[in-house]
């Protein structure tokens, strides 16, 4: 396998854009990723294009990639279409790496794309919903948020969290996303603000969650060979890729061992199985991660994420979190972007989003909120991970992906 570099990204800024279509988010992400690597279309070889309900929303099937990409100036190149759920931007991210590292291709096209907003919210809200399996769940009212809040209930029993524990996730990702050009959400919050806004699921307030938008975001991959021409050091390497589907194991439930006064987690049996194949792929483990992006449709989910990723031990995210670990003046900046719950989270897009924020901080290119890694000349280590879907209360797919510099 080859080593694949991730050459240029570019977003359309996540919001409400009654206006603009499909085709019109597309092609500016892909504008900027364009302008960004410093090539052309003629470059690109293949394209790989995420979306999750233009079908439910619009009404386009089947050629959803080749309508948007015909629109930006595509032709005669494979286009394949990708949906994975909340997940697909980082499927079309692996995909189109696999077939640069294959050497299949040497330069390759990754983009999401979502439209949620129209007017019918209830038709959004079902759309999302239909991203489990309907064979169990039709008729039941399932909703996504209701599902983190039972799981999230567990776990205040289970370590003691709070629901201002959970509002904290939320102040610090506000407070990320004000400093976001790209965020749907860019007022700061306090923790009464999170508190006081409309219960939505106990204990998941309305500031705790992410919510409905629209927007594109989009990377060009290619090999290091290929990199080298077009552009000067210090570029991003993708160190690794993973991804799995469930069923796998829970995760929630940690391993029984000591506890100790070491703060790094003792133990690899309580991470998520696809992290742990990332960092075994990247030969690096949570210790080597400088800055990170998680999939937190609910803010509060990135205090169990946390440990799942091996940054702390079962239990210890909110400890994590009160101390400033995770904010960007913080060892280890996790959702510097604003994550899903400030970012916004347009279903298809958002795995992308994920990584072009990823790559920005590791070039030093994230303006206020920037990083500043270990050593204060910026993180060398970044990771991204998503999720999405439900299946019998997993996940259904969940991606890791670390980034190098």
């Amino acid at each position: 396998m080859r080593d694949v570099v991730v050459l240029g990204v570019g977003m359309h800024p996540f919001g409400k854009f009654m206006d603009k279509s499909l085709k019109e988010l597309a092609y500016d992400a892909l504008s900027r990723a364009i302008d960004d690597a410093g090539v052309s279309l003629r470059d690109i070889q293949t394209a790989y294009v995420s979306n999750a309900y233009a079908g439910l929303m619009t009404g386009q099937e089947s050629i959803r990639g080749q309508v948007v990409l015909r629109y930006a100036g595509f032709s005669d190149i494979p286009i394949v279409n990708v949906e994975n759920a909340c997940a697909g931007g980082a499927t079309a991210f692996r995909e189109a790496w696999l077939s640069v590292a294959s050497g299949l291709y040497d330069m390759a096209l990754a983009i999401g794309v979502e439209k949620l907003y129209c007017d019918d919210t209830a038709r959004s809200i079902r759309a999302i919903a239909s991203s489990s399996d309907v064979d169990l769940m039709a008729g039941l009212g399932f909703q996504f948020s209701a599902n983190y809040a039972m799981g999230l209930r567990k776990q205040m029993a289970e370590y003691g969290w709070t629901q201002q524990d959970f509002a904290r996730a939320a102040v610090k990702n506000k407070r990320h996303g004000s400093l976001n050009p790209n965020a749907q959400f860019r007022t700061p919050v306090t923790e009464e603000d999170v508190l006081g806004s409309r219960l939505v699921a106990w204990p998941l307030t309305l500031y705790m969650c992410s919510s409905i938008g629209d927007g594109a975001a989009a990377a060009i991959l290619c090999s290091a060979e290929v990199a080298a021409r077009h552009r000067g050091s210090p570029y991003v390497k993708v160190a690794a890729c993973a991804l799995r589907s469930a069923p796998f194991e829970d995760y929630r439930q940690p391993p029984s061992q000591p506890k100790t006064q070491d703060p790094k987690p003792q133990s690899s049996a309580h991470w998520l199985p696809v992290a742990r194949e990332a960092y075994e792929r990247a030969g690096l483990g949570p210790q080597d991660v400088h800055v990170a992006e998680v999939h937190d449709a609910m803010a509060p989910a990135e205090l169990r994420l946390y440990h799942a990723l091996g940054f702390c031990d079962p239990g210890e995210g909110a400890r994590l979190l009160a101390e400033g670990a995770t904010a960007i003046e913080g060892r280890l900046p996790v959702n510097p972007s604003g994550g899903l719950s400030a970012r916004g989270h347009p279903v298809g897009a958002t795995g992308l989003a994920q990584i072009a924020e990823i790559v920005w901080q590791l070039r030093g290119e994230a303006g206020p909120r920037q990083a500043q890694g270990p050593d204060g000349h910026g993180p060398r280590v970044g990771l991204a991970q998503n999720s999405g879907g439900n299946i019998e209360g997993h996940q259904a797919v969940t991606s890791v992906i670390i980034l190098a510099r």
